[in-house]
């Protein structure tokens, strides 16, 4: 018996003793773009820097590029009959690409008339695809809400 055959059984037992790794989360597709955490809903975009305003931009410190993705996230907490009162929170993320390379995203708070933004951003090729994993920890709460969020970039 060859040895590539007696490894057969023995991979096969593995497999049906549940010893693989279980499937990560699947990613939200690029349509979804806010999550609802019961009291509180997230919402989330990625979109290349260039697509800003050079204004905006400027006034926040944001390199304009067409190969520069843009994170933003914010959180409102739901109230009965409002629109919601945004909230600030911790967030951190991270991004994948479909190769396993991570992409540090360093995020950064943004206050403006009450309500709170937060963006970060990362290099990313024409037509990569970034896998977002987005930690969010409304003030006052202990546990942390997690997003996966899957986006592809093409430069202008």
């Amino acid at each position: 018996m060859t040895y590539a055959l007696r490894l057969l059984p023995a991979a096969y037992l593995l497999t049906i003793a549940g010893c693989q790794q279980p499937p990560s989360e699947a990613a939200l597709p690029v349509t979804e773009t806010f999550r609802d955490f019961g009291e509180y809903v997230v919402h989330f975009n990625a979109v290349t820097s260039s697509q800003l305003s050079p204004e905006i931009a400027l006034r926040h410190g944001i390199i304009r590029s067409a190969s520069r993705a843009m994170l933003t996230v914010s959180i409102i907490e739901k109230e009965a009959g409002a629109v919601g009162t945004p909230v600030a929170a911790t967030v951190t993320a991270s991004a994948v690409n479909l190769n396993g390379q991570l992409k540090n995203v360093t995020i950064r708070e943004i206050s403006e008339d009450g309500s709170f933004y937060y963006i970060g951003d990362c290099g990313v090729a024409d037509e990569e695809t970034l896998i977002f994993t987005i930690e969010v920890t409304p003030t006052g709460e202990t546990t942390p809400f997690s997003i996966r969020y899957r986006k592809q970039f093409f430069r202008d």
